[in-house]
């Protein structure tokens, strides 16, 4: 595997791919372990995929992993296909992360390791899908994510303990090792390189057919490129909001329940006071004392503080029970027994004898119910439209439980119902660029895509205050559309496809040309006159690894891997034409001992050789334990997802 992180030094990405993968690999265990039990395309749990150290892998987990990868990678790509997440090595994938995940488990507790009750529960806390809208992790909520999963409480722990386990099996290997001066230098020497050379274009647009296709090759085209044109899976939802407005109840307070509240909460309205002090604490009852007399003969309470070698602690407003509590209940009473301005007498506190001044004295006088009925009819409207909002929001929750339809819900509360159309699964409005739906509707969209049509739901958006009630009104599922409904768009794309083609075999001919002692523009010029997009290429290796946040054309990527002298092809992606890379020679400076590049390339490959270990450690543990595979059952899972049954 080494020899893959070689690619690190042809791209800028390379790096944090891989830094990334080490991450994807401790997450992959937990994310892909939700696996279905039902039966699908005609396979049963009897189904053995793999055999782990006597532990068997069934077809059904092998298709309930299948399908929690695709919608973890439909968050990336909205418009992947199973079929294409198949061909695209995703089967392949899925299986060795539950086969290793398997063999790591059955291994950690061979060896002693555990993952305990309280530490699994800890991680299921953790999981966004068990939350409800304010965050906190909800029974209901859980149990509604496991049924639509296909799973049980008990196969979830058993999946989060094993990828717990896997974690403290691989972790080891985690810790950074050092690679050698030898090793580290041969891929510094790689970072300082230089490469001169040649990049010639050859663009499909200048060997574009400039007329139409006909229907039959259009057609093929359009089968072959079928998936060029798949737009993603977007819904329908519709909703109806009702919140504090919603309330036509009349809420306004009786003179008798204002009264009652006034006289519950009547400590809220009787006379108070609060005062703030300045005070040090003095370790003896006679140098507080002493001091107190100085202070009160005329020395600032500062003065005489600094001269004793003690820093004054300025307070805050306080009653005189939050006084006491904070300091001693015979302190708080001498302060509240002093005048605004005057020195208290000293009391003892935990830390010692208090020394104070009374700087500030508030106070408050008490409130008869006339001075306060308005506040308290506020308070009691406020909770009686809160009360009348929860009882609304549980009828309409009896109503959908009950199989209500949106509509019917809507006309008997006298809810508008509002509809966005074309809705992905990411939030976007499908065909509006970047526009997104609104804010306050992101939280129900990850719900939507889970539900059925006519299928309404109640969610809290503001816990007590804002509600909605929704539901999906038309699916469309991620297929292309009709050839003829993006029939322009596909004759372009077919006139650059044969473009492409016929741009390739140019490119092959200039290739052999070059091979052959031409220069690469003689060779392009011989192939055709038009032909003069060639770019000198004189470039430092570091300078193509500093281009933060930039795509490296693939042609730099592909001048930077070839060796000496050498000449390549390269096809650009989406029929846009092909490159010619002519590599004239390459030079490289030499690297002192104590070099910074020789320091910095040690650190950075030290992620490589953790991934290294860790591939290693996982093929040793499924030696250990044992992996059969049972590529018939595998093969049939394949054929299920992709829909060949």
């Amino acid at each position: 595997m080494i020899s893959m992180f070689r690619n690190f030094f042809q791209s800028k990405i390379g790096l944090p791919i891989f830094i990334g993968f080490l991450i994807i690999v401790a997450l992959a265990f937990a994310a892909s372990d939700i696996s279905g039990s039902s039966t699908f395309g005609g396979l049963t749990g009897d189904d053995k995929v793999a055999v782990v150290g006597g532990d068997d892998i069934s077809s059904n987990d092998m298709v309930g992993a299948m399908n929690n990868a695709i919608r973890r990678e439909r968050r990336e790509n909205p418009t992947i296909t199973m079929p294409e997440f198949v061909a695209g090595g995703g089967l392949e994938g899925e299986l060795n992360l539950l086969i290793d995940r398997y063999a790591m488990g059955i291994f950690a507790q061979e060896y002693g390791l555990r993952a305990g009750e309280n530490l699994i529960n800890s991680e299921i806390l953790k999981i966004g899908a068990f939350r409800n809208l304010t965050g906190e992790f909800d029974q209901v909520a859980y149990q509604a994510e496991l049924r639509r999963q296909g799973i049980t409480d008990s196969i979830l722990r058993r999946d989060i303990g094993d990828s717990m386990l896997a974690q403290q099996v691989l972790r080891p290997a985690f810790f950074a090792p050092q690679m050698s001066d030898a090793a580290a230098r041969h891929y510094a020497a790689l970072v300082l390189e230089r490469r001169i050379g040649q990049i010639g274009v050859i663009p499909s647009e200048t060997f574009a057919p400039e007329g139409d296709p006909t229907d039959e090759q259009l057609n093929a085209y359009y089968s072959e490129s079928r998936a060029e044109f798949i737009v993603p899976e977007r819904r329908t939802i519709r909703f109806a909001a009702f919140g504090a407005d919603s309330v036509t109840a009349d809420i306004t307070p009786t003179d008798e329940q204002i009264a009652e509240r006034f006289e519950t909460n009547a400590d809220q309205y009787d006379a108070s006071e609060r005062r703030a002090v300045s005070s040090f604490v003095v370790p003896t009852e006679g140098a507080a004392r002493a001091l107190i007399e100085r202070i009160r003969a005329g020395t600032s309470l500062e003065a005489a503080a600094a001269e004793a070698g003690f820093q004054v602690s300025p307070g805050t407003l306080l009653e005189s029970e939050e006084l006491a509590s904070s300091t001693s209940a015979t302190f708080a009473q001498n302060v509240f027994a002093g005048e605004e301005g005057s020195v208290a007498d000293t009391a003892q506190g935990a830390l010692g004898w208090y020394v104070a001044r009374i700087d500030n004295v508030e106070r408050t006088p008490a409130r008869a119910l006339s001075e306060v009925s308005e506040e308290i009819s506020a308070q009691l409207q406020t909770e009686a439209r809160a009360g009348a909002l929860i009882d609304l929001s549980s009828r309409i929750e009896e109503l959908v439980d009950t199989g209500s339809s949106l509509t019917d819900v809507a006309t008997e509360f006298g809810l508008e119902i509002n509809v966005v159309s074309d809705v992905l699964e990411d939030g976007r409005v499908f065909g509006g660029f970047e526009q997104g739906i609104s804010p306050a509707l992101r939280p129900i969209v990850d719900t939507a895509f889970q539900m059925e049509e006519s299928e309404p739901q109640l969610a809290e958006l503001i816990p007590g205050a804002q509600f909605l009630i929704f539901d999906v009104e038309d699916i469309v599922e991620s297929a292309a559309p009709p050839l003829d409904e993006v029939r322009n768009v596909a004759v372009d794309g077919w006139r650059l496809a044969e473009g492409n083609k016929l741009a390739g075999e140019s490119a092959n001919r200039i290739l052999a040309a070059v091979r052959g002692g031409a220069s690469l523009t003689e060779a392009m010029r011989a192939e055709d006159a038009s032909l003069t997009q060639i770019e000198d290429v004189d470039l430092r290796r570091t300078e193509l690894l500093s281009a933060q946040n930039q795509r490296i054309p693939s042609a730099l990527v592909l001048l930077f891997s070839m060796a000496r002298d050498s000449t390549k092809v390269l096809e650009e992606g989406n029929d846009v034409g092909w490159y010619v890379i002519d590599l004239d020679r390459i030079e490289t400076d030499p690297i002192e001992d104590n070099s910074e590049v020789l320091a910095d390339t040690r650190e950075q490959l030290a992620p490589a050789l953790v991934a290294e270990y860790n591939a290693q450690l996982s093929r040793a543990i499924r030696a250990e334990v044992g992996v059969e595979r049972n590529e018939e059952a595998i093969e049939a899972v394949r054929r299920a997802l992709v829909g060949e049954n």
